[in-house]
């Protein structure tokens, strides 16, 4: 509200600087032979510049400037013993952009006075809308004076005053003024408005000043200030402080969050945001931000000093930091840096993140070439989960990546070459240091009929030194190597029908890969990057199906199936994707490592289905290669309009080995999320996360909202269920938040 209040000061500034013409335009040519001269209303016609009655409302002495000015009136007089111009009826001034209308005008050529009165309107080129009963405007424009003006901005805010004053040296003056965004109907008082006795505006300190200042809901006064000042929108940034925030969770009790942000320089601040909690004491926090000619910096924390089970002090806190540097045209540096001081800090303070299961620390630096991408980096977890406390938690540094791929040759083929080297240690202190090299030939082509190959040879070698790695009990130190080749065929057929309404697109593919069947030395090289052992839609075509380095996909394998699109004018997008794959060779593959010996894999698929704007769903799935019964499912779906909505995501997957090593229990867990609005103003949403393996909530919670077109107000509830015994924050968690359209609100955020 505060800024829309100097916008309007602004506008009415524009108003009274540049509505009608510069010095060198001109109303009419006048005629001061005669004692009074009247003219019939006339069309809107291009006046010729002249200096006379327009000039006074142009603040420069500049005569260069000739705005075309376009004028109508029912009658004109002038007036040469007084020396005055009198346009009177309809009066409409038009010039570039802006519009003004008033029942009369009237310019003293003597004093330099303009005064325009009755039923005045201005559009102005932004789309404002000021209406006022007079104005008056003298000392060439310098100073003006309007009574009982309204203005209407673009975004249908709006905002009146008893008077208006523009001195001379650009200050303004609003006496009485009322502020809202809201709609008001007649006779009828708005959900709420601001008023102030007095406001002004220095445009030397860029400053708005309230004297007097009222917040009123419904015409009752619900906040008070007698001064009160902030930037004008010209300053994009100050030290001030901010609204605060407010929360209430097991952990912390009841809680504010005032904020200060402090304007170090155009390219530095920080804003601190510290939490004052009622069970807790003061939480410090801050947030900072750094910006260079070619990066950035921004940091956020948060510290605690808390009392363990034996009553001693503990310090607990957290860290989240990213920087990004250009060195230069192609090296480019960044970090991400996150941390915890322990595995429930996070949720017990509501921060962000608090869901994660572990936090990635990096920092890396980029190379960018052509056709070249080089990159070092290094990795460091912080486990969250209490399912991954015990793990032999790993860190790399570093690994390094080369990529090169050559120009096309006549023909289409091109080579690719890929050099990474990663060095992983453990808190156990075991290590694995491997560099890997990938030479490949890659020949796409499509034929005359439509057919679309792409033929790879490729040579992969691997050279490790492992250091104290456990296998079944035992363990192995030394050096160790592979050398695997692979060459790989992949064939599309896309056949297309299309009609006026609908096109459909079949698909059949094939991929070949032929490989040696050696074995992936588990019992001296350890599994550090492939662990996703999972046969899925996303993966079964590809050459390698391994998302890492440290296992090879061996074997020859044969991989098929169906994709199939359908585009409709009235049913959406729909698609459908099948897929199998042989294996050659069944005791050593992709297949083996999820305890599946068979040449045959599961039927992976995906069912997408968009038939209009209210419903979108999207099925992914695993069937059983005998008894068609589901191995995996995974399902997101949606029903959304103006009045209800509801979304749902089920996920199931039987082993821990299908999906990732660290789980090692069954997963089948449903999120399911519902709203409604109730009424034209409030509507309600709740959810629930619930684990369908061991029938147990794993979250849950609610929101209140009412909203109109100038407010907002939620209330949300959340509860967290955990099975690790040191969470403190499992009990309900209470958020609220209130808004006033551009005058900002209080709460969470």
């Amino acid at each position: 509200m505060l800024k829309k209040l100097l916008l309007i000061s602004l506008c009415t500034l524009t108003f009274s600087a540049n509505a009608l013409a510069s010095e060198n335009d001109s109303l009419v040519v006048l005629n001061t032979n005669k004692t009074i001269e009247k003219t019939k209303s006339k069309p809107l016609t291009k006046i010729e510049p002249k200096y006379n009655i327009t000039n006074v409302l142009n603040t420069q002495d500049s005569v260069a400037n000739e705005t075309e000015i376009y004028f109508s009136a029912d009658e004109l007089s002038n007036d040469s013993n007084s020396n005055k111009v009198i346009a009177i009826g309809n009066v409409e001034i038009i010039r570039q952009d802006l519009t003004l209308r008033a029942d009369k005008v009237t310019y003293d050529q003597k004093t330099d006075h303009i005064q325009a009165e009755g039923n005045i309107v201005l559009l102005e080129k932004n789309g404002n809308v000021v209406f006022a009963d007079t104005l008056n405007l003298k000392e060439r424009m310098q100073e003006a004076d309007v009574n009982n003006i309204k203005v209407i901005l673009l975004d249908k805010t709006r905002l009146a005053a008893t008077s208006f004053h523009k001195k001379p040296d650009e200050s303004k003056v609003l006496r009485n003024a009322i502020y809202t965004p809201c709609d008001s109907c007649q006779n009828k008082s708005p959900l709420w408005q601001m008023k102030a006795r007095k406001v002004i505006h220095d445009p030397i300190g860029q400053n708005v000043e309230y004297q007097s200042a009222f917040l009123e809901i419904k015409e009752i006064p619900v906040f008070y200030t007698p001064y009160f000042s902030h930037p004008d929108p010209s300053v994009k940034h100050r030290s001030g402080f901010l609204f605060p925030h407010f929360m209430s969770n097991n952990y912390l009790g009841a809680a504010i969050q005032p904020q200060y942000f402090w304007d170090i320089s155009p390219q530095e601040n920080i804003l601190f945001n510290p939490f004052i909690s009622s069970d807790k004491g003061v939480v410090y926090s801050a947030i900072y931000n750094k910006y260079f000619y070619r990066g950035e910096l921004s940091a956020s924390g948060t510290f605690l000093q808390d009392e363990d089970d034996n009553n001693k002090k503990e310090n607990r806190g957290n860290l989240f930091l990213y920087g990004r540097y250009e060195l230069n045209d192609y090296w480019v540096a960044d970090t991400d840096i996150n941390y915890a001081s322990d595995d429930n800090y996070l949720k017990d303070l509501s921060l962000p993140r608090k869901d994660d299961s572990w936090l990635t620390s990096r920092i890396r630096m980029q190379a960018f070439d052509n056709r070249n991408y080089a990159s070092i980096e290094g990795y460091y977890y912080d486990m969250l989960s209490y399912n991954l406390k015990n793990n032999n938690t790993p860190y790399v540094l570093p690994l390094m990546s080369y990529e090169n791929i050559s120009s096309p040759n006549r023909y289409g083929a091109y080579t690719k070459t890929i050099f990474n080297t990663a060095s992983v240690y453990h808190e156990e202190d075991d290590s694995s240091h491997r560099a890997t090299m990938i030479n490949s030939w890659n020949l796409p082509y499509t034929s005359p009929y439509g057919e679309k190959y792409r033929l790879v040879a490729s040579v992969k070698s691997d050279l490790y030194y492992i250091d104290q790695y456990l296998n079944n009990n035992e363990e192995y130190t030394g050096t160790t190597g592979r050398i695997f080749p692979q060459l790989g065929l992949e064939w599309r057929l896309p056949f297309i029908k299309s009609t006026p309404k609908s096109s459909q697109i079949l698909e059949p593919i094939i991929v070949a890969a032929i490989a040696p069947d050696q074995d992936n030395k588990p019992d001296k090289i350890p599994n550090e990057d492939s662990q996703d052992t999972n046969v899925t839609d996303t993966n079964i075509f590809d050459l390698d199906r391994y998302s890492g380095y440290d296992r090879n996909d061996v074997g020859s394998r044969i991989s098929y199936g169906l994709n199939w699109s359908f585009y409709d004018k009235y049913w959406g997008r729909s698609a459908l994707l099948l897929a199998q794959t042989y294996e050659f060779d069944k005791e050593e593959n992709l297949l083996n490592q999820s305890n599946k010996q068979s040449h045959f894999s599961d039927y992976v698929g995906r069912i997408y289905a968009k038939p209009n704007e209210y419903f979108s769903m999207n099925y992914r799935f695993k069937l059983d290669k005998d008894d068609y019964s589901i191995n995996y499912s995974e399902l997101t779906a949606s029903i959304k309009n103006d009045a209800l909505w509801l979304s749902t995501s089920y996920i199931f997957f039987p082993e821990a080995s299908e999906v990732a090593a660290y789980d090692e229990y069954r997963r089948k867990e449903i999120y399911t999320s519902v709203g409604a609005k109730v009424t034209r103003n409030w509507s309600v949403d709740l959810y629930t996360r619930q684990d369908l393996e061991n029938n147990e909530p794993i979250s849950r919670g609610g929101r209140l909202i009412y909203e109109d077109e100038c407010s907002r107000f939620s209330f949300r509830a959340e509860k967290e269920y955990s099975d690790d015994p040191e969470d403190e924050n499992t009990g309900l968690s209470f958020y609220f938040s209130f808004f006033l359209k551009t005058l900002g609100g209080l709460g969470e955020n």
